[in-house]
């Protein structure tokens, strides 16, 4: 690809990190929270076993579908555990950008998994609605009542958690939706024993299944997103371009890559336009580029290719780079 330029490129590793959608507040130590997800694998673990069987002997739906639910949490924090303790290592030949990743990678099997368990259980729910099945009461509302105590002891351990991380705030929604299924469940044991309704624990079971699909629909488009490069759902990159035009000696720019490097990490990859007069002062420029970019906009790593104006790069698009590359 023809350029009469240089390359220019500078990274900004610094430790400011733009958190425009977390508000400002005192991050809890790795290990620390490290501790309180281990605590909520074997408390959500000790729960799941005692709802299946539980619901086993009670032949209720509901609470084996609880179970599952928690048991899908469980696969999750799992999961968002050992993503956690990888996602800290540092970069090395094999992964340059580091291993930050892999808690969106975690993120997505998540919410994947939930929608599968989902799916079941508005199977089952619908067939055994057609015939609901003798269901105990009261080991329902028993364990049903343990599982609200555990759930809502889960959702507490990760509440201060899940602001700064998108795997650790599906577990948070997760828990609360387990709690508010516990609670549903503990009414519909208490109304088959007042008045025999039996078909209230296979509905219950669809509706916490819905729950379920509803909250996984909603949150897997956040990992989709970033695992596509997508641009950051927080920054209008038509005001980035805009912004950038507006430097003094900049004439334009063109071949804009902006995206999600990271959960909290933006990364900007452009080609700028300099004005003749300004290819002299090309470092205070481009320092003047760099901190709009980190102040305005909270993107602290960026690579900048300068062109002349006298000499652009032909036909080049404004996002993306041409069939030729860059």
């Amino acid at each position: 690809m023809p350029h009469d330029t240089h390359r220019h490129a500078g990274h900004d590793h610094g430790h400011r990190e733009h958190h425009a959608h977390h508000g400002g507040h005192a991050h809890l130590d790795p290990h620390s929270g490290d501790r309180r997800v281990a605590l909520a694998i074997w408390a959500n673990a000790l729960l799941t076993l005692a709802q299946v069987v539980g619901g086993l002997l009670s032949g209720s739906l509901a609470l084996i579908a609880d179970a599952l639910h928690n048991l899908s949490d469980m696969a999750s924090l799992v999961i968002a555990f050992a993503a956690r303790r990888i996602a800290r290592r540092p970069p090395d030949a094999r992964m340059t950008f580091g291993y930050g990743r892999i808690e969106i990678v975690a993120a997505l099997i998540n919410y994947t998994t939930l929608i599968l368990v989902g799916l079941y259980l508005v199977y089952e729910g619908a067939m055994r609605l057609a015939d609901p099945p003798e269901v105990a009461g009261w080991t329902v509302i028993l364990l049903g009542g343990v599982a609200l105590v555990v759930d809502a002891l889960t959702a507490l351990l990760t509440y201060s958690m899940q602001r700064d991380s998108v795997n650790i705030r599906a577990l948070f929604l997760h828990n609360l939706s387990d709690a508010l299924s516990s609670v549903a469940v503990v009414a519909g044991g208490a109304l088959i024993l007042l008045y025999d309704m039996r078909w209230v624990d296979p509905a219950l079971t669809l509706l916490i299944a819905l729950y379920i699909l509803y909250l996984a629909g909603s949150e897997i488009g956040g990992p989709v997103r970033t695992l596509m490069l997508g641009s950051p759902p927080h920054i209008d990159s038509g005001a980035v371009i805009a912004a950038l035009r507006a430097v003094d000696g900049v004439a334009d720019v063109h071949q804009v890559r902006l995206w999600q490097m990271q959960e909290h990490a933006v990364a900007l990859d452009t080609h700028v336009v300099l004005d003749d007069d300004a290819w002299e002062r090309l470092e205070p420029v481009k320092a003047e580029i760099k901190m709009l970019l980190a102040q305005r906009f909270g993107i602290a790593r960026s690579t900048l290719e300068f062109e002349r104006r006298t000499h652009p790069h032909a036909d080049a698009p404004l996002y993306g780079a041409d069939r030729c590359g860059d």
